[in-house]
């Protein structure tokens, strides 16, 4: 990591708030897990991807260890405009982990809608919806005491059952100095039900800040309709862009120059094989037949993977 990093004080950082300020539509690379690492973050830059997150890094590991540290955040001076994202639940672990990344990052972000089990238990993700006062310390904090003043502090959130809650969290949030909210348009119970757009919609003309809609987008088309129904600022992709990495560019599904961009930008960075060849399943899922997955979901090594993409494709 640090290699990487000294490299990048020396850069001039984006101010993501600016690109809210363009007059245009956002389009955001999601947080996900074991996905949205620097090599993915390289390849969806390439292709319109304005903003790009990293996957969540549960705070209090991260100031604990540095081997946490190294493993979980990897940048470089190409890598911006960068939001971290956190997990966390106490004011201060946020704040310090905040001012590690600081000079490296344009900004953190506080996860408050992982709705999966663990991060419930423990106190972290959704369960933050339902503690309006925690989320206004969190960022008030962070406010507080990184000095750089275009460092954005931003969340992103599910919606309540009952929207009037949701409503307020955001106006409070806003109230705190959040730089802008992320929505996903679910629950916390609902995985795969439509997303609530008009929920998100109600929210956009509730506040003054950027709001940012995510849930089920796709293509670029998704992404306009969303951004048209909703009034969002920005758009926010995890599945669509792992599926096709050039979506934010215009195309329908991944093409044989972004496959290529992948495997180079891959080799280039390390990545290890796993995260390699599972980036391919995804980007190759609607261009490859049935009998061509179960050939190429099996093969178990960087060498068979690329002499499959030269054999077939000509990557």
């Amino acid at each position: 990591m640090i290699g990487d990093i000294v490299e990048t004080k020396q850069c001039q950082l984006k101010d993501p708030m600016d690109l809210f300020h363009s007059g245009q539509v956002v389009k955001i690379c999601a947080p996900m897990v074991r996905y949205s690492k620097l090599a993915f973050r390289t390849l969806v830059r390439k292709y319109s991807c304005d903003l790009c997150y990293t996957p969540m890094i549960v705070a209090a590991d991260f100031v604990r260890s540095a081997k946490a540290r190294d493993s979980e955040f990897t940048t470089n001076k190409g890598d911006h405009p960068l939001i971290v994202q956190f997990a966390a639940k106490e004011a201060q672990i946020l704040c310090d982990a905040a001012r590690i990344v600081c000079p490296f990052a344009d900004g953190i972000d506080l996860n408050c809608g992982c709705p999966q089990r663990w991060a419930m238990a423990e106190g972290y993700g959704a369960c933050l919806i339902n503690k309006p006062e925690l989320i206004q310390d969190m960022v008030r904090h962070v406010r507080n005491q990184i000095d750089n003043p275009r460092f954005s502090v931003s969340i992103k959130i599910r919606i309540h059952e009952d929207l009037k809650r949701t409503v307020d969290l955001c106006q409070k949030a806003e109230a705190t100095g959040v730089s802008w909210i992320t929505v996903h348009g679910r629950t916390v119970e609902e995985r795969h039900q439509p997303v609530h757009y008009d929920a998100i919609k109600i929210i956009k003309q509730s506040m003054s800040i950027p709001i940012v809609a995510n849930g089920d987008i796709k293509t670029l088309k998704d992404a306009e309709n969303v951004h048209h129904l909703t009034g969002a600022d920005g758009v926010m992709a995890a599945r669509g862009l792992l599926a096709n990495p050039a979506m934010f560019a215009g195309y329908e599904e991944t093409p044989l120059k972004c496959i290529q961009d992948w495997v180079d930008i891959a080799l280039e960075h390390g990545t290890p094989f796993t995260c390699f060849h599972h980036h391919l399943m995804y980007m190759m899922e609607r261009i490859t037949s049935k009998q061509e997955k179960k050939v190429f979901n099996v093969l178990s090594s960087t060498s068979a993977v690329l002499d499959y993409l030269n054999n077939y494709y000509g990557v």
